[in-house]
């Protein structure tokens, strides 16, 4: 499972950090790994019990389970979204470009690779904040 990052640093990273210890107390409670689904859920939970707190998170929770993939995007507010594909940050339009040019439904694992390598590429080339130029 993967989280990614967008919003304040410190606010994304102990959320993350605190998923994960609630993620591996899942997995030694029930003998097996927690879902996506779960996951992504358990999180909105957490996020929506502190909303209107000042909170900057906005998060995917990606995945391969036993019911296949999951992509989930969570916010600070404890909102929750199931998607095929999404973006998140300062970096998202030039990222959603790519995505919504280059997406197909039957994509195998190495062109969505690649895709996802072009959609990052783009983020980071045109937007500072993302990790690209700075002008």
């Amino acid at each position: 499972m993967l989280g990614t990052m967008a919003g304040g640093a410190a606010d994304c990273q102990f959320w993350h950090r605190n998923l994960g210890i609630k993620c591996r107390l899942h997995e030694l409670a029930n003998k097996r790994r927690i879902s996506v689904t779960g996951a992504s859920k358990l999180l909105a939970n957490i996020l929506y019990s502190y909303r209107g707190m000042g909170l900057s998170v906005g998060t995917m929770i990606a995945g391969w389970d036993e019911t296949g993939p999951g992509l989930y995007y969570v916010d600070s507010e404890g909102g929750r979204l199931k998607g095929k594909r999404f973006s998140v940050g300062s970096g998202s339009p030039y990222a959603y470009g790519v995505l919504d040019d280059g997406y197909r439904y039957n994509m195998s694992v190495e062109e969505a690779g690649e895709l996802g390598r072009r959609a990052i590429y783009h983020a980071t080339f045109r937007d500072a904040a993302s990790g690209g130029v700075a002008s």
